[in-house]
């Protein structure tokens, strides 16, 4: 029987996440992962990448606790391991500070991180806006080092990739027996999905040797994290703006912002500054359909739309579109049996 050709749209971290998964589990798939865009040149790239979630409205919190658990376990795995400092995967320690206290105090994924406890009275003096805390350890995942590292993974396992612009999967319908589309932002023209939207972040990164533990004010716009090769520092969460550009306001707020939760931070150079669109949709949309290419029928299995979680959640999404094609697969042998 020849090999059925799976083709994976998009080289983030959901793509490359999705394609190891893939050829790992299914040796008698012949898988490419097609991309205009490789690290660093990813948005994946410039991302924090530390692992905690926010809820999704409208998807089972069940399959979210999993998404999250099982991205953590395998991080987890890889930062107790060998490859972890060339995985560019750490464990993190830290706090989560809210000015006021939230609805949610035991989030959904407390559970899955280490150590998740709310912070003391003498924790929270440092932080004198602030009226409540979490405090846990959990993983940052350095994108830069662990796309590299995925793809030769990917690689061992037989996958081949190509960089090549996709404008439309009607491209691929005569070379390829199923699609996988983690083409994130892209997803808006190539399968014209207009619930995906861009959320734009600012961040620097900034040598700061002696910060050792995380910082994250609990509305998103304002975190310290430190990591392998300097210390991230952001951010803007600036909806539909699609500008690439960095914007000097943006450096002198964000600067200004961490500063008053990490004094020393003035006295932190600078090392760079970046800009990346986060490909946001109210749910991440995994599932599977048929489409009609070129008059034929193909199978597209959707795995994109996470926003700013897309680190947090790639490996658990990733399982999920293994077993989609799993499920493609076993109807493509009914289909042959009839």
């Amino acid at each position: 029987m020849r090999r059925v050709r799976v083709c994976v749209v998009g080289a983030g971290v959901i793509g490359f996440s999705t394609a190891v998964c893939v050829a790992e589990a299914l040796p008698f798939c012949s898988v490419t992962l097609l991309a205009d865009k490789f690290s660093p040149d990813t948005t994946s790239d410039g991302a924090a990448g530390i692992l905690f979630a926010a809820k999704f409205p409208d998807i089972p919190l069940e399959r979210q606790k999993r998404w999250f658990k099982d991205s953590f376990d395998h991080l987890l795995d890889i930062a107790q391991s060998q490859h972890s400092p060339e995985a560019g995967v750490m464990l993190s320690s830290g706090w989560q500070i809210f000015k006021e206290v939230p609805a949610d105090k035991k989030p959904f994924w407390a559970d899955s991180v280490i150590g998740f406890r709310f912070m003391t009275e003498g924790e929270l003096k440092r932080f004198p806006d602030h009226n409540f805390g979490q405090a846990f350890t959990t993983i940052k995942c350095e994108c830069s080092s662990y796309l590299p590292w995925l793809e030769k993974r990917f690689r061992a396992a037989g996958g081949s990739v190509e960089q090549r612009k996709i404008d439309s999967l009607q491209e691929l319908s005569s070379s390829y027996d199923i699609i996988v589309n983690c083409s994130g932002l892209g997803s808006k023209t190539l399968v014209h999905d207009n619930q995906v939207y861009p959320v734009r972040g600012q961040v620097l990164k900034v040598e700061a040797p002696w910060l050792q533990h995380f910082i994250r004010d609990g509305d998103g716009k304002t975190y310290i994290y430190p990591g392998i090769h300097g210390v991230t520092v952001g951010g803007t969460r600036q909806e539909q703006d699609w500008r690439l550009q960095v914007d000097d306001g943006d450096t002198r707020s964000i600067l200004e912002r961490c500063g008053s939760l990490e004094p020393s931070l003035s006295k932190a150079r600078v090392l760079s500054k970046w800009v990346g669109l986060r490909p946001s949709r109210r749910n991440p949309r995994v599932e599977r359909e048929m489409v009609k290419l070129q008059g034929r029928r193909v199978a597209v299995v959707h795995n994109y739309g996470h926003g700013g979680w897309g680190v947090t959640l790639a490996w658990g999404t990733a399982l999920d579109a293994l077993g989609l094609v799993r499920q493609c697969l076993d109807d493509m042998r009914l289909q042959a049996k009839l």
